[in-house]
């Protein structure tokens, strides 16, 4: 799969059958604004392009099940990766043995990746400011194993996301952090009156941190910056979206 350029393997420390990887814009079928590897459904896109690319995807990835795709609504509702929960709305999934493919799609937002060696479970997760705020990544650690007072074995991966030199928010986004938790100024920069550049990496770090977890890998792109890896919502308005996948084999 690493010779493959319209796919960014994780960079993490895991066992081998452990796999998590993010799209990007490379090397799909789809044209104009959303050229040309896009996975939207929802999106404007020809339905017949989007298929096609979901079919190459899955031949890419030699997956032997369809990935889960969800309906994303920026909430904190996760499923489990099964055949049934196809469509269903939520913002997350995971998947507690082989032929389960979690899936979710962004385009700035947050993909993250976690995985607990000790229950033989994993979860991906679609964290804005929003899922962020709702505490998606909260929900999705128990999924996984461990327990409230901790999830120390567990590793995380953040994939590409709007990078905190661009992700420029409100008052309302800072308040509602810091709202949840004082530590969190400390993911903002001030840059005018009431402008705020947040930083969604040190967001998501935080909060894993706050429940035991630092084996976290990535968080190292900006989707709105790389227009030629990248679709950006923030950027293009009407694009493309990526998807990042993880599974057990």
């Amino acid at each position: 799969m690493s010779s493959v350029p319209s796919i960014l393997q994780a960079d993490w420390s895991v066992p081998a059958g452990v796999h998590a990887v993010c799209t990007t814009r490379l090397g799909g079928v789809s044209r104009g604004v959303y050229a040309s590897f896009n996975l939207g459904m929802h999106v404007g896109d020809d339905p017949q392009a989007v298929t096609c690319n979901r079919e190459r995807l899955r031949s890419m990835l030699a997956l032997e099940v369809e990935p889960c795709w969800l309906v994303q609504v920026h909430g904190n509702r996760l499923v489990q990766a099964l055949p049934q929960n196809q469509g269903q709305q939520a913002d997350g999934s995971y998947a507690t043995a082989a032929g389960q493919v979690c899936c979710v799609m962004t385009a700035d937002c947050l993909p993250v990746v976690l995985y607990n060696p000790e229950a033989g479970r994993l979860a991906v997760v679609h964290a804005g400011w929003r899922g962020l705020a709702a505490g998606i990544v909260e929900k999705a650690l128990p999924l996984i194993g461990g327990t409230e007072a901790g999830h120390a074995a567990v590793v995380a991966w953040l994939g590409p996301a709007i990078g905190p030199q661009r992700f420029e928010v409100g008052p309302d986004v800072v308040d509602t952090f810091v709202d949840l938790s004082a530590q969190h100024a400390a993911a903002f920069h001030q840059v005018s009156e009431h402008k705020w550049m947040a930083d969604l990496y040190t967001l998501a770090r935080q909060k894993l941190a706050a429940r035991g977890v630092t084996r976290v890998y990535g968080g190292d792109y900006c989707t709105m910056s790389d227009e030629r890896l990248f679709y950006s919502y923030r950027r293009d308005r009407v694009t493309g979206r990526m998807a990042t996948l993880a599974w057990l084999t």
